[in-house]
């Protein structure tokens, strides 16, 4: 039998040791086309269907139909797609040079560069669903977590039904009755509401049938003596600037929130979203509008001086207020301008005594809303779109300006019962609604890790 050629024998050696090599034919360009540009695929996209695309040329598909398919099977696609990265890495390895003119053509073109940067927003808005991937557990947001809303949501009920239907009508309030038509017993509210000392001297102004005619005759003298015996001078001066306050009004002035919602409904509504959706502009409109009666308290219970006493009450120590110090300047505009929401989280936590489960939401809403700061600084920096800030500054600026002309303009239009709901939906409501956007947020950056 003849013996096959020295050559033939290598040959057959090589392809034993190197079967891959032997077997795989050149590899061409065309065979990593993209089926919409017909050029080689740059950031390859593969839709559930299998189908591969350019990010962008998926980008520019969806920017102009607005539909979530496959642009060459039509079949939609599920989730958010995402970079098939073993597929980019291939290419890039294959036709580096190719790969390279691609990308600085892509990035001179600010059609593309606009559309990958909307197809990214709108992806970030999507809830990140990842069926049969393993990387987020569909079920993490069902049992526990819904049964954890659900609870929140029964509170909040609970406690907007109590204040509607146990609380005081807003209009039988002291605030908007005249001192002089004061009973004895709307004289003793009046002085319980100064703190818990005052209840020392209930007894004394009930047996004496202290009404508000009467009230408004009495002098320091007489309250240092019988019957009424205020010797302590720190609770006479207390009682009496809240009198020269009442006697100046001529009427209670509001002492919590449910009396400023009061005397100022409107003000009330538009303070409670312009502090959750832009504390820092909220905050400066107390300052130009609200000076003396709202903004002066905030920032002396914010940023306290250190020679008040600690053993006063919070209405007794914003009786009388001086203009804010040097010390409590720079301590109030360092947390404006890092922390605006752990303002608020303070103020409400000055309150625990007077308004207690509302301030505790109050606080969970501002410690949610400075997470979701935080999340969309971070997003910002992760883009680096840092020079979009003042654009979107000034945007939002105009879009909170526009927003509160508008509310001011169809107020008296505007029926009360609507302005409640809204009320209450912002006080009780939102920070559930914010809970679920942190848990949405913290899925999002997991999806963006994996």
């Amino acid at each position: 039998m003849e013996e096959p050629p020295q050559n033939d024998l290598n040959t057959m050696t090589q392809e034993k040791d190197d079967p891959l090599q032997s077997t795989s034919p050149q590899i061409s360009v065309s065979e990593f086309s993209c089926h919409c540009c017909y050029d080689i695929l740059v950031n390859p996209t593969t839709l559930n269907c299998g189908h591969s695309f350019c990010r962008h040329c998926l980008a520019l598909w969806w920017a102009s139909s607005k539909k979530t398919e496959c642009p060459e099977c039509r079949e939609k696609w599920e989730g958010f797609p995402k970079v098939n990265i073993l597929l980019r890495d291939a290419i890039e390895k294959l036709f580096p040079d190719a790969i390279r003119m691609r990308f600085e053509d892509i990035r001179h073109n600010n059609d593309i560069v606009q559309s990958l940067a909307a197809f990214q927003k709108y992806g970030n808005d999507q809830v990140p669903l990842a069926p049969n991937t393993g990387r987020v557990n569909p079920q993490r947001g069902g049992g526990f977590f819904s049964g954890v809303l659900t609870a929140l949501t029964g509170v909040a009920v609970v406690l907007l039904v109590y204040h509607w239907s146990s609380r005081e009508s807003e209009h039988d309030l002291l605030v908007h009755k005249a001192v002089a038509k004061w009973t004895a017993e709307e004289v003793v509210l009046w002085l319980e509401q100064l703190g818990p000392w005052a209840s020392l001297y209930r007894d004394r102004f009930l047996a004496e049938r202290v009404n508000g005619r009467l009230l408004l005759t009495l002098t320091e003298e007489e309250f240092s003596r019988a019957p009424y015996t205020v010797e302590n001078s720190s609770h006479r001066r207390a009682i009496l600037l809240e009198l020269e306050r009442v006697k100046a009004l001529g009427v209670k002035p509001p002492q919590n929130l449910w009396e400023y919602k009061a005397v100022n409904p409107g003000r009330s509504l538009f303070l409670l979203y312009a502090l959750k959706s832009s504390p820092r502009l909220g905050l400066l409109y107390l300052y130009l509008f609200d000076y003396t009666d709202t903004f002066l308290p905030f920032i002396h219970t914010i940023c306290p001086l250190q020679e008040d006493s600690s053993g006063e009450d919070t209405i007794t120590r914003l009786l009388d207020l001086r203009e804010p110090t040097w010390k409590q300047w720079r301590e109030f505009l360092l947390k404006y301008s890092l922390l605006p929401y752990q303002l608020i989280a303070e103020f409400a936590w000055d309150w625990l005594e007077v308004h207690y489960w509302t301030s505790r939401f109050l606080i969970v809403n501002a410690m949610l809303l400075s997470v979701l700061e935080l999340f969309s600084f971070w997003r910002i920096w992760s883009r680096s779109e840092l020079k979009t800030v003042p654009q979107r500054m000034w945007s939002h600026f105009w879009k909170v300006s526009t927003q509160g002309l508008f509310v001011a303009m169809f107020w008296p239009l505007i029926p009360q019962f609507v302005c409640n709901c809204l009320f209450y939906w912002a006080l009780y409501f939102n920070p559930i609604i914010n809970i679920d956007l942190v848990v949405k947020e913290v899925r999002r950056l997991e999806t963006q890790v994996f």
